[in-house]
C-alpha cells in the first residue's frame, strides 16, 4: 500500500488525549491531519471566545504545539499562561496568538493555517467548524446543561450531546480528509465534551460511515467522573453509535495491563476507576478488538504512550 503516496491519516479528538497521538505520530512517513474541536468554553480559550467570537482555540493552540518542529524555547512562549496583569492574567500566549492571526486574516482557519507555516507544523489541522459554536447536552432526567466544561461538574448522566447553532457547518477540508484517508483514528478523551463534539456535526458522521480507510476507536484508559461513571468500552463506543449511527467504527484500541494501586488511587479521589473491556459485546458491535500495553508507566498520571500507539497505529496501514 505503501507506494509513492504516503498514507494519509486522520485524528479527530481535542483535550489531553489528541496531542499525544500526533506527537508519535507525525515521525512516522504519513500525510497527517488533525481535526479538532473548538467547542471547549473554559478558562482562555472562553474569554476568547466571548468576546472575539471566535471559536475555542485552546484545543488547536494543543495540536500545534504537538506537530510543531522549532526551538523548545519558541513553544514554552506559546505554551506561556500569564499568571498576572488585568486583562492578560490566565491568558496563554499561544491563545493570543491564534486571536490576533484570526483578526489579521479575517477568519480562524487561515489564522490557524498561517501559524502553522511560521511554526513549522507537520501535517494540517483543521478546526471542526470555522464558527463558534456551543455544546449542549441532556441528561437522562431531561435537563439541558449548556457549555462544554458546565456539563461534567452537573454530574449526571449523560444522554445526547448536540451542538447550537444549528446547522454547524464543519470545514470542507475536513469532510474531504476523512472521506480520503486510508486511516482514521478518534483519540481518546473526555467522551462527551472532547470527542463526541466533533463527530456530531452532521456531515462528519457522514463522512466516517463513508470513507474507504479503517476507522479505529483508541478507547480511554479511565472512566470520568461526571461523564463516564462505570462505563466499559463497549460503554464508550455504544454512546458513540448512539450519536453517529452504527458502523463507523471498525476496531478499538484497549489496554490490557492492569493498572496498579497507587496510580488508581489518585484517580479514585476524582471518581475514576479502569475502563473495563468486555468482548463480548464489543464482538457483538463487529469490532476489531486490538489490545495491547498502551499505556506511559513512567508517569503519576495515567497518559497513553505517544511511541506506543503511534507504532500500533502505523502497523495497521
Amino acid at each position: 500500500m505503501i507506494g509513492e503516496k504516503n498514507p494519509h491519516v486522520v485524528v479527530l479528538g481535542g483535550g489531553t488525549g489528541m496531542p499525544v497521538l500526533l506527537r508519535g505520530l507525525k515521525n512516522y512517513p504519513i500525510d497527517l491531519s488533525a481535526i479538532v474541536t473548538v467547542a471547549d468554553d473554559g478558562g482562555s480559550s472562553g474569554r476568547l471566545r466571548t468576546e472575539m467570537s471566535m471559536p475555542a482555540p485552546g484545543d488547536i493552540r494543543n495540536v500545534i504545539v504537538a506537530l510543531s518542529d522549532v526551538e523548545p524555547m519558541l513553544m514554552d512562549l506559546f505554551q506561556h499562561r500569564f499568571k498576572n496583569g488585568n486583562g492578560l492574567s490566565g491568558h496563554s500566549m499561544g491563545n493570543l496568538l491564534l486571536a490576533a492571526m484570526t483578526s489579521v486574516t479575517g477568519d480562524f482557519y487561515n489564522g490557524i493555517k498561517e501559524i502553522s507555516r511560521v511554526l513549522n507544523v507537520k501535517g494540517k489541522i483543521y478546526p471542526i467548524a470555522n464558527e463558534n459554536m456551543f455544546l449542549h447536552a441532556e441528561m437522562t432526567d431531561g435537563e439541558i446543561i449548556t457549555g462544554e466544561s458546565n456539563i461534567p461538574l452537573a454530574n449526571k448522566k449523560i444522554k445526547r450531546v448536540f451542538l447550537k447553532p444549528e446547522p454547524v457547518l464543519p470545514l470542507p477540508e475536513a469532510v474531504q480528509a476523512i472521506e480520503q484517508a486510508d486511516l482514521v483514528v478518534i483519540a481518546p478523551g473526555s467522551l462527551y465534551t472532547s470527542t463526541l463534539p466533533n463527530l456530531i456535526v452532521p456531515q462528519i458522521g457522514d463522512a466516517l460511515q463513508h470513507t474507504k480507510g479503517k476507522v479505529v476507536y483508541v478507547c480511554n484508559v479511565m472512566t470520568q467522573g461526571g461523564e463516564t461513571n462505570g462505563y466499559s468500552a463497549a460503554d464508550h463506543v455504544q454512546a458513540i453509535t448512539d450519536h453517529i449511527g452504527k458502523g463507523c467504527i471498525h476496531s478499538i484500541i484497549v489496554h490490557n495491563k492492569p493498572i496498579l494501586g497507587d496510580v488508581r488511587a489518585v484517580y479514585a479521589e476524582e471518581n475514576a476507576e479502569p475502563v473495563i473491556y468486555d468482548t463480548d459485546r464489543l464482538i457483538n458491535m463487529d469490532l476489531e478488538i486490538i489490545e495491547a500495553d498502551i499505556i506511559d508507566h513512567d508517569r503519576q498520571m495515567l497518559r497513553h504512550d505517544t511511541s506506543k500507539v503511534a507504532r500500533l497505529l502505523y502497523s495497521l496501514l
